[in-house]
């Protein structure tokens, strides 16, 4: 999903930093071979997710849905040389695809993948993370959010992906449009809880910045 112009966002696109060539061939060999290729963050947001990074340098960082590794592989652009990526999918068929290109980096030591819901797995997670990236089943935002929010340390930063959702947000809701509710209701709990300061930016499907207090 586009809210800009198609010619402002073209322009956008090739004034910003270019796509790295490990993540260009990720990209092909994802739309050329992977199920939902549009799920894969691709070169501007992917840039996005790299300057923030670089910009909040984390010692660790936690990713909940991996896909194809693409978003992995950006965010761990602004690791510390001793810091971890934890990322997490349930999608066992992805998992060597998504090693195959963790193994081709340079940060290959430093990213630690974990197959199976997220929904067990974080509780048992004992790290304390700089950046978490959310980027999954959309009904589950909520409960992603209540067991992570404790495992941030303060200034940290949550990074939500997809929280505009094609503009359903925006739209009246069905009832068994089960996605949007629990993204209106994620969007809320982040506007809303004092421990965070929150701002949703239009980017591509829309993407929040929240800072833990």
């Amino acid at each position: 999903m586009h809210f800009l112009p198609k010619k402002i966002d073209d322009y956008i696109v090739a004034h910003s930093e270019k796509e790295p060539e490990l993540l260009s061939e990720l990209s092909r060999e994802t739309n050329q071979k992977i199920l939902q290729p549009r799920m894969l963050s691709g070169h501007y947001q992917g840039r996005i997710l790299s300057m923030l990074s670089k910009i909040i340098n984390p010692l660790k960082i936690l990713e909940i849905g991996t896909y194809t590794g693409y978003s992995a592989l950006c965010l761990a652009e602004g690791l510390k040389k001793e810091g971890t990526l934890h990322t997490i999918d349930v999608d066992e068929e992805l998992y060597d695809f998504q090693k195959k290109y963790f193994e081709k980096s340079i940060y290959k030591n430093q990213i630690q993948q974990h197959l199976g819901d997220a929904i067990e797995i974080i509780p048992n997670l004992n790290e304390k993370f700089d950046l978490v990236f959310i980027d999954a089943d959309k009904p589950n935002y909520p409960n992603y959010f209540n067991l992570i929010i404790d495992k941030i340390n303060p200034g940290g930063i949550i990074l939500s992906d997809n929280v505009l959702w094609s503009g359903k947000v925006a739209d009246k809701v069905k009832q068994d449009d089960i996605s949007t509710l629990a993204l209106l209701k994620y969007n809320k709990i982040l506007a809303e809880d004092s421990r965070l300061e929150t701002v949703i930016l239009p980017i591509r499907d829309g993407l929040t910045i929240s800072r833990v207090i």
